[in-house]
């Protein structure tokens, strides 16, 4: 945040704007516009000159007549919201370069851009005055926060936070002419400024060591490297300028370029209330409008059946995007898995191989971090876990420790060379690319497993209706979610803060892992006792997507308990629902129908047609 100062209010009138009675002055020669800066930029960035302390604050012209000066004082007085807006214009256009529509601006109004020991300061800056740039700051001292708030009662003490404030500012300055004196080839009065005057400041010493490295540079162009700076001129100070804004408060001088950091802000704020928004919004304003709100049509969200895949022959009860969005795997009661290929062009997926064997079927899949390998899980009473290499087809392990077991869940380590495996028998594995099985976590009969990012943390939901974490290198497990019903599955967030679990007649819910609370139940999925897989999606994970025993498919916004869309089209239990994580608007789903649907925006169709798609966003079979 900006400095702002404590005691503004009793100069509000002195440092913001002057009404025309209080002033009629001219601005002084020189080139110095009557807002205080002079005319002349260069590349958009005010230069200023050394002549700003005879800048007057301006209420009408020099010429103006005394009927002229009485129909001022007739005028409404400006309110304080009135005034910034002014100010925030004027210093808009003088970015510009439009100092003359400026001058008449403040002229008009009575007001002026920054106060005139401000204006001083800026053009000895931009000058190159040093010496007189830091006896400025002794005028802007009083102009900042004030000394005398001490408060004892509660030991907070609030001590000479101007001194801090002008000592960083002083630091900055004689940083600046330190380098410049470098660049010039005048080592003897570089090194008078860092043994004179940036030492006995006592201010930022490790930046002083930085810099004392920088008389070794031998020629200019080895210093701007090493610092990483523009050099002498007026880039680096403005850039200068620019950080000396922030300590001052807005009534003494604006922050720079305050009235874009604001639309800005209302474009970003516009974009975050916008339920469909799916997309990651350019920073620079000219690739928005800013006289329209921002807006996204719900026809440009996934809501809308692309494609449907009907190569499976049985219930497909499993999809997963791999991590790089290039592949889709699908597993099915009809015992095979499907490898489909992203077409990165029109986003419609082709078969690319078929994996078969998997006799008990194929009830949940894993892709590795590098998307190299997937394993494949079955059912309840299934033992068995399939490790297949992607790029060959070819089964590179088949695992099953014991006909007892049942390995119904996986879940990789970040590294890419380990998993675990579990099931509801009461034990769960840690294990490696060969196949090796470490001893078994005894006792834990698991619905669902994920490994978190720090490498050593593995979640597994349990048939306590809880989520504990495990680690296997020192063997110590803790409680992180417990429910009141049980957890049929969950998925974690990519920073590893959020679960969102499938709960048994409960639907959908948001657990804070960090905090351990539940932060929000999603309303309108029937989730019974199937295992249902929902997901996070969209640009920076702002959607969850579930499958529902009652056909459809439900998106939510993450801050929202309610849907912003219900997806039909499926005819019976949809199983799982996964969303392609680098092209936000494509989504999978897979059902009991025997049909995997795969979802995007709406078709490029005739407006009229386009209009009169389902309200619900239903599906358009293609």
């Amino acid at each position: 945040m900006q400095a702002n100062g404590a005691g503004q209010g009793q100069e509000s009138s002195e440092l913001s704007c002057l009404n025309s009675a209080q002033n009629g002055e001219s601005s002084s020669a020189g080139g110095t516009h009557s807002n205080g800066l002079l005319s002349s930029t260069d590349s958009g960035n005010i230069v200023g000159t050394s002549n700003g302390s005879s800048v007057a604050p301006c209420s009408g012209t020099s010429t103006a007549s005394g009927s002229d000066v009485g129909s001022l004082k007739k005028k409404k007085r400006l309110s304080q919201a009135e005034e910034d807006v002014i100010r925030l214009i004027g210093q808009h256009l003088n970015g510009l370069g439009l100092n003359q529509t400026v001058d008449l601006l403040m002229q008009e109004s009575g007001c002026r851009l920054e106060h005139p020991s401000a204006t001083k300061f800026r053009n000895h800056v931009m000058e190159g005055e040093w010496d007189k740039a830091e006896n400025d700051l002794n005028e802007l001292r009083a102009l900042m926060h004030s000394p005398n708030a001490i408060v004892v009662g509660n030991v907070m003490y609030i001590y000479h936070l101007f001194s801090s404030s002008t000592k960083r500012m002083k630091f900055l300055l004689l940083q600046q002419k330190y380098l410049e004196y470098l660049e010039d080839g005048k080592v003897l009065e570089a090194l008078q400024v860092l043994r004179g005057e940036l030492t006995p400041l006592k201010y930022n010493t490790d930046r002083i060591h930085v810099l004392s490295g920088y008389l070794m540079c031998s020629h200019a162009e080895d210093l701007r490297a090493k610092a990483e700076w523009e050099g002498k001129g007026t880039a680096s100070r403005c850039r200068l300028l620019d950080k000396l804004q922030t300590y001052l408060p807005p009534s003494v001088m604006l922050p720079p370029r305050r009235l874009h950091t604001l639309l800005r802000q209302a474009v970003e704020l516009q974009r975050d209330r916008c339920l469909y928004h799916n997309t990651k919004l350019d920073n620079n304003l000219d690739s928005v409008s800013l006289l329209l709100d921002h807006v996204c049509s719900r026809k440009q969200f996934p809501c809308y059946t692309q494609q449907i895949l009907t190569e499976h022959c049985n219930e497909v009860w499993f999809c997963k995007f791999s991590n790089d969005g290039t592949k889709l795997a699908t597993g099915s009661k009809d015992t095979t898995v499907i490898i489909w290929q992203v077409d990165p062009e029109n986003h419609q997926l082709k078969l690319l191989r078929t994996l078969e064997g998997h006799a008990y079927g194929v009830s949940y899949l894993a892709w590795s971090p590098d998307d190299t390998y997937l394993i494949a899980c079955g059912p309840d009473d299934c033992s068995e876990l399939w490790l297949w290499n992607v790029q060959t087809g070819e089964l590179r392990t088949k695992m099953c420790r014991s006909h007892e077991d049942s390995l119904t869940s996986v879940a990789w380590y970040p590294d890419g060379k380990r998993f675990v495996t579990g099931g509801q028998r009461g034990q769960f594995y840690q294990c490696d690319l060969d196949g090796k099985m470490s001893d078994p976590w005894e006792g834990v009969r698991v619905q669902c497993l994920w490994c978190l990012s720090d490498g050593g943390t593995v979640l597994a939901s349990d048939t306590h209706q809880r989520i504990r974490g495990y680690n296997f290198e020192d063997l110590t497990d803790r409680n992180i979610v417990q429910e009141d019903h049980p957890i049929m599955s969950f998925t974690v967030s990519k920073n590893g803060r959020l679960a969102l679990l499938n709960v048994a007649t409960q639907g959908v819910h948001l657990w804070d892992l960090q905090d351990r609370v539940l932060v929000r139940k999603y309303q309108g999925v029937t989730q019974g006792f199937y295992t249902i897989h929902s997901c996070f999606g969209g640009h920076n994970e702002d959607f969850i997507a579930s499958g529902s025993e009652d056909h459809k498919v439900y998106i939510w916004h993450r801050r929202g308990e309610l849907p912003i869309a219900e997806l039909t089209g499926h005819t019976r239990t949809v199983n799982c629902v996964s969303w392609n994580p680098a092209i936000p608007g494509l989504m999978a789903s897979a059902s009991d129908d025997g049909t995997v649907r795969v979802w995007g925006p709406a078709p490029l169709v005739d407006s009229q047609d386009a209009d009169g798609l389902n309200e619900s966003c239903s599906n358009m079979d293609s």
